[in-house]
């Protein structure tokens, strides 16, 4: 019987942020100035709170991209992979690789873009992204806005059963289904799966796992 394993990707492959990555890497390179560092952080606080508008926030990120001819957005993006290769930890490669050994389908699940999330994926090995889709206008630029539901919150499930329809599954015909994350903002997906795994969780997250007696992994901070 098919079994799937699935990742959230921020804090929980990796001790960071794709976006804060993202745009620190920007930065560096001149094509940002530090105000929309300030912006994405106070998204993230909004994020922490449980209060964020996710369409709001790629607008903010994702659009300040707008004018930026695509063809350098797809070089900054292959350096960005670079960029992050050596920040992957070796801890969560393992996770991953283990239940793809075993024959497990997996799939990173994340509200991130898919143009930044992508480089990940690649660096990871999982075959299978499901994240938020970024709209482009004729010219093929990047708009900020979220093309269909954002890959996000309770959204994350309807990710998931698409993605399994697509293959004659669905999150209740599959065998056992891994689910891990960091954050309570994934708690309707975690609710789901046969397995939930709380991966260096917020203190909401954590209070809800232990409650329930759902496993917990607290990376070593020297980890990656």
């Amino acid at each position: 019987m098919l079994q799937i394993a699935l990742f959230d990707l921020d804090h929980t492959l990796i001790p960071f942020d794709t976006g804060l990555a993202w745009t620190d890497f920007l930065i560096a390179r001149g094509v940002f100035d530090d105000a929309v560092r300030v912006t994405y952080l106070d998204h993230c606080r909004q994020y922490a709170a449980g209060t964020l508008d996710i369409r709001e926030m790629q607008r903010a990120n994702v659009g300040a991209l707008r004018e930026v001819p695509p063809a350098d957005v797809a070089r900054w993006i292959d350096d960005f992979r670079e960029h992050l290769r050596p920040r992957v930890p070796a801890a969560t490669r393992a996770l991953v690789d283990g239940h793809c050994a075993r024959g497990d389908l997996c799939a990173i699940v994340t509200a991130t873009p898919r143009f930044l999330a992508e480089p990940l994926a690649a660096l990871f090995e999982v075959p299978h992204l499901l994240a938020s889709e970024s709209a482009v206008d004729a010219r093929g630029h990047r708009t900020g806005e979220v093309e269909g539901e954002p890959c996000y919150r309770a959204h994350k499930i309807d990710h998931v059963q698409r993605w399994l329809a697509a293959r004659g599954h669905s999150l209740q015909t599959v065998g056992r289904s891994w689910f891990y994350s960091d954050s309570a903002n994934d708690l309707p997906l975690l609710q789901v799966v046969s397995d939930p795994v709380a991966v260096a969780p917020d203190a909401r997250l954590r209070a809800h796992a232990l409650a329930q007696g759902w496993p917990v992994i607290d990376p070593s901070p020297h980890c990656g």
